[in-house]
């Protein structure tokens, strides 16, 4: 790393000490996530990595989300890893025809911490922990508007710019209807 980057990762740690935490056991490519996804600006990094350590520490108690708590949405099968792309990032698609909303939000939410999460995870090969990005293929065949989801998506979405953030590397999205368009 450059002169430039030592620095403000060593000025986020005492930033984060300051706010009365520790970044202590997080590695510089975590810090840096924040770093690059606030423009460099020090103090507004520090203040996002504690909020994602708060969430983290509230969504995830136990370090990860287990299946028993996600039964309803794994039963869906609608989204599956499907290995490394030419870049080893690891690659998730969605079949958006087999979604449709959740009732119970809350197990919602777990269910993408959990996929992304296991979709991050599965980059870990030969990679710094911290560095891992994923890309997402969004299949929109056979949707119609039963499988439309707008909260979901929108939490999907909310939950990769808040706190996965530098984690998405590409999306795409396949067998866009007409109507997708104006939803």
């Amino acid at each position: 790393m450059d002169q430039g980057r030592d620095s403000a990762l060593t000025q986020m740690r005492k930033s984060v000490e300051k706010l009365g935490s520790s970044a202590e056991g997080y590695g510089d490519p975590t810090l840096m996530r924040f770093l690059i996804a606030r423009s460099m600006e020090v103090d507004k990094a520090a203040k996002m990595f504690l909020q994602w350590k708060k969430w983290r520490s509230a969504m995830v108690p136990n370090g990860f989300i287990s299946e028993s708590e996600i039964p309803d949405e794994l039963e869906a099968r609608k989204i599956f890893l499907q290995g490394l792309s030419q870049d080893k990032f690891p690659v998730m698609i969605v079949q958006t025809n087999r979604h449709f909303a959740s009732k119970d939000q809350i197990q919602f939410k777990k269910f993408v911490v959990y996929l992304l999460d296991k979709t991050i995870a599965s980059a870990f090969k030969g990679r710094e922990i911290g560095t891992e990005k994923l890309i997402g293929i969004i299949d929109l065949q056979n949707i119609s508007y039963k499988n439309i989801d707008a909260r979901g998506l929108i939490t999907g979405f909310q939950f990769l710019q808040a706190y996965y953030l530098e984690r998405l590397a590409k999306c795409y999205m396949l067998h866009m209807p007409w109507f997708f368009v104006s939803v």
